[in-house]
């Protein structure tokens, strides 16, 4: 049995582990919220809260469902009233990467990320084709690192992790640097730029004399047959004047160095500023 607590437990990541491991008869979980309205939304869902400093005597693994400007300052609070042996578990690489967490050697840190459900799925169940989340319904993978602890340690997260971000396709074990190049790099700093940009160029259109709903029919088949061809779901390629038009956009669109994002020092930056109070 692993006793499992769960800081931030009534807020909206709180909630999700809970759900996804109160009936694991693997697990015994502590409810902990910081404020009384945090902890009336608890009981209201039949639970049952337990103070932050038995909760954390007891735990094997302390879950911190917090936002991520919160971490660096919770987790000097907490860590130092874990048992030995304990594994803190987060949900975000960008406080590790950070250096946010406090120093002790006994005390395994471990940081496990859903990637969400994929564009391109098998799913045939209505409400799984619209958890765009994951929120249980449709497979996702998950991103995992061991940022510091006995090896061992790593098949235990891991495990809590498929269980709270299930059901789960993939389980991908990557160091926590490389978890930051995915979020915050990859996937905020430039997928979702770019594609918030593409809401912007449908908005454009539309106030440009374009139907709305012509626009967006028009957009959302182009974007699901350019991620087709761009990310080999099918034998296809751009033709001549799209090959054309994409060189020559890029040169107006973006920035010759925009790569620099992914250095470490720009990406130290950024992780502290999200992390930061």
């Amino acid at each position: 049995m692993t006793t499992i607590a769960i800081l931030g437990a009534a807020g909206n990541m709180g909630t999700r582990a809970t759900n996804a491991l109160k009936n694991d008869p693997d697990c015994e979980l502590l409810y902990v919220e910081a404020g009384e309205a945090g902890m009336e939304k608890l009981r209201e869902g039949g639970l049952t809260p337990t103070p932050m400093e038995e909760a954390l005597a007891g735990a094997d693994v302390v879950i911190m469902a917090v936002p991520d400007a919160l971490i660096g300052t919770i987790a000097a609070q907490v860590v130092p009233q874990m048992k030995s042996g304990a594994m803190l578990m987060g949900l975000d690489p960008a406080a590790p990467y950070a250096g946010r967490l406090p120093v002790r050697e006994d005390v395994t840190y471990f940081f496990a990320h859903p990637a969400h459900p994929p564009v391109f799925n098998d799913e045939t169940d209505m409400e799984a084709r619209r958890d765009f989340f994951g929120s249980g319904q449709a497979k996702q993978a998950v991103v995992c690192a061991l940022v510091q602890g006995p090896e061992k340690e790593y098949a235990r997260g891991e495990a809590i992790a498929v269980r709270m971000f299930g059901p789960v396709l993939r389980a991908h074990r990557v160091t926590i640097e490389q978890m930051a190049l995915l979020e915050p790099a990859m996937a905020e700093t430039v997928a979702a730029t770019c594609l918030s940009i593409v809401r912007e160029a449908m908005d454009e259109v539309i106030r440009r004399g374009v139907p709305a709903e012509a626009a967006r029919d028009f957009l959302m088949g182009h974007i699901n047959i350019e991620l087709a061809i761009l990310f080999d779901e099918i034998d296809w390629n751009f033709s001549a004047g799209a090959q054309q038009a994409i060189a020559e956009a890029k040169k107006v669109l973006f920035q010759p160095d925009w790569k620099k994002v992914f250095e470490p020092e720009n990406l130290l930056e950024s992780t502290r500023r999200i992390t930061a109070i």
